[in-house]
């Protein structure tokens, strides 16, 4: 019986949802576990036809290979065609300093966007139509996964409507369907399915939430999940709403002259709420919400204040802000919120993480690549970028600033050294000269109680 429920609602969602007609043919992304083997036992009792794709990232050694074996007999059992390809995730991560997950991720896609493009159709029969969507197996909880996360990281109302039913030709046909309503279905259909153990791992922020958060708030509150899911709908009509507001917004405010935005300071300040207003106009510029609140007080600042983003600055100039895309130069910029762990640059990367300070005495600047900064001090966001002339700092043990170009003297740097040195800055403010030395105003102290520790390494 739930058995037929679940097949009913999945072709009722389908429908509701309008993601495909039943003569298209779909492109469903498998890997073998339990959510994509349901999915494609759906479709074939849904009479749709379909072809399989499966990613191998050789991650996971015999797992790995085991995993695209499954994937081939499923592939025979349902006698549908099956691509496969293969991908050095940990090869494009270092190339692109992202992290696997996110290499994976891009690969992923980018390969399923070429298949249904038909610009990568090696190993694909030629009589068969090519597929027009790509469909992926994310349910419910996996919604409610995302929608917590982006709730954490502060994406505002975009980050609450989830994943969508469908994003141009990608399909996620099973959101309204919890993992436990799959794991019944699997049961009755008596379907085989391969065990992720990378699943299982909580060093991965989704796990943990999956694993420790959301029990522990079905516990507190029992019916959240279907709570979420059913608020997750709302937020989607509600975002819809949203959005077509800011648009307004945006006409009414922004007036472009070449590359540059400008903005009316006095228009502007007279915008009620402000601070979302501002926030939804900045991000596509590369700004953060943590960044918001110091946008505004541009429009009380004196001419010639700025705000940088990775990729533009905000200039107050007079009655207007102007928003510009930077250099090159400037373009070597990441802006570093609290949540983040590893931050990759093009010479090396950061680890970030905050730690209770141990009994034991931490002898502070032993190690040039390893920060110890008193957390008390520290507000985020953080800017990483290379050091420019006139920047100045307290390099620790000493009261009085100096200039980096003296320090670097000082330390007899070359110049091609000097050419691949970076700081942390805050509030304007140098915490940190990158491999060399931490600012005195931020160093660890008998009253410290939480440090942020922060480790760079080469690429």
């Amino acid at each position: 019986m739930q058995d037929r429920l679940l097949l009913d609602d999945f072709k009722s969602y389908v429908e509701k949802e309008k993601l495909f007609h039943p003569e298209d043919v779909l492109l469903l992304a498998v890997s073998g576990g339990i959510d994509s083997v349901v999915l494609c036992e759906l479709c074939r009792l849904s009479g749709y036809p379909f072809v399989i794709a499966h990613c191998n990232f050789n991650l996971r050694g015999k797992e790995s290979e085991e995993d695209e074996i499954f994937v081939r007999q499923l592939a025979d059992r349902y006698q549908v065609p099956i691509l496969v390809k293969r991908f050095n995730a940990i090869e494009f991560a270092g190339q692109h300093k992202t992290s696997i997950q996110v290499a994976a991720r891009e690969l992923r896609y980018d390969w399923f966007n070429d298949i249904v493009n038909g610009n990568d159709l090696r190993g694909y029969p030629d009589n068969n139509t090519i597929p027009r969507y790509i469909v992926t197996a994310h349910h419910a909880d996996d919604n409610i996964e995302t929608v917590l996360m982006n709730l954490f990281k502060g994406t505002g109302i975009t980050g609450m409507k989830g994943m969508l039913p469908k994003t141009g030709k990608l399909l996620r046909p099973l959101l309204f369907a919890p993992k436990a309503r799959l794991h019944s279905f699997a049961a009755g259909q008596q379907l085989s399915y391969r065990e992720d153990s990378s699943n299982l791992s909580d060093k991965y922020s989704r796990n943990y939430i999956r694993h420790q958060v959301l029990p522990l708030i079905e516990k507190i509150y029992p019916g959240a999940a279907e709570n979420i899911t059913t608020s997750i709908e709302r937020f989607r009509e509600t975002a819809f709403l949203y959005h077509e507001a800011i648009g307004q917004y945006r006409k009414k405010l922004l007036q472009y002259r070449n590359n540059d935005v400008y903005i009316p300071v006095l228009k502007l300040s007279a915008v009620i709420p402000l601070h979302t207003v501002m926030y939804e106009i900045a991000k596509q510029y590369g700004f953060t919400s943590g960044q918001t609140g110091e946008i505004v007080k541009l429009l009380h600042s004196d001419s010639g204040k700025y705000i940088l983003s990775s990729s533009h600055r905000i200039l107050k100039n007079r009655n207007w802000l102007i928003i510009s895309p930077v250099t090159e130069v400037a373009q070597q910029i990441r802006v570093i919120e609290s949540g983040a762990d590893i931050i990759y640059f093009e010479d090396g990367c950061l680890s970030m993480k905050k730690k209770k300070l141990a009994p034991a005495f931490i002898k502070t600047g032993a190690d040039a690549a390893v920060a110890m900064l008193d957390i008390k001090h520290i507000r985020f966001p953080l800017l990483l970028r290379k050091w420019q002339p006139g920047d100045y700092f307290y390099p620790l043990g000493m009261p009085k600033k100096k200039k980096l170009s003296r320090f670097f003297i000082d330390k007899k740097l070359s110049l091609a050294d000097k050419e691949h040195v970076w700081v942390l800055e805050m509030n304007k403010k140098i915490i940190w000269v990158i491999n060399h030395r931490i600012d005195d105003r931020f160093k660890v102290t008998d009253n410290t109680k939480e440090i942020l520790e922060l480790q760079f390494r080469p690429a």
